[in-house]
């Protein structure tokens, strides 16, 4: 049996915090407002590894009215998600993920973001795929006050019984 999940999450851009995007540390002079790190690319996998499974949304296993997630790297977020997905049967067959930013450019952080959240999830860097792009100036993001990602899961069961 396989299963498809879809992610979404965006965030405003602020000065003094650090920009991070697939657990990667990139140099900017802004970076996401939010409880966490606020990764939006993480929080859009992580809402897709979730969908797949049934299993809600990211809000609902962390909400940011607990303190225990107020800075938290997201990361650790994705590595407790795919745990939940490991314990349930599946396992990623395949991620497709786009960034949606004015800048800063993602060409040179994409294969690192990869290989971070292929490795937190100890499975192959090339199941994972990332795009980037911009919105042409358009909206909150092309005004340069956001950045949001989307994401798509393939999940195949590893569960005999799951498959019939």
């Amino acid at each position: 049996m396989t299963r498809i999940g879809l992610g979404y999450d965006i965030h405003r851009l602020v000065p003094g915090r650090k920009l991070v995007l697939g657990g990667e540390s990139i140099p900017f002079d802004k970076g996401l407002l939010g409880h966490s790190d606020a990764d939006v690319l993480v929080h859009a996998v992580c809402d897709a590894l979730l969908g797949a499974v049934g299993m809600g949304d990211i809000g609902e296993h962390f909400p940011d009215t607990d303190p225990q997630y107020r800075g938290i790297y997201s990361i650790d977020l994705l590595k407790t998600v795919y745990r939940l997905v490991k314990e349930l049967g599946f396992a990623l067959v395949n991620m497709d993920a786009t960034v949606f930013a004015q800048a800063p450019r993602m060409s040179p952080y994409k294969a690192r973001m990869a290989i971070r959240m292929a490795d937190s999830m100890s499975v192959d860097h090339r199941m994972i795929n990332i795009k980037a792009t911009t919105t042409e100036g358009l909206g909150i993001i092309g005004k340069g006050d956001g950045i949001a990602a989307m994401c798509v899961v393939l999940l195949q069961s590893t569960t005999p019984e799951f498959g019939k």
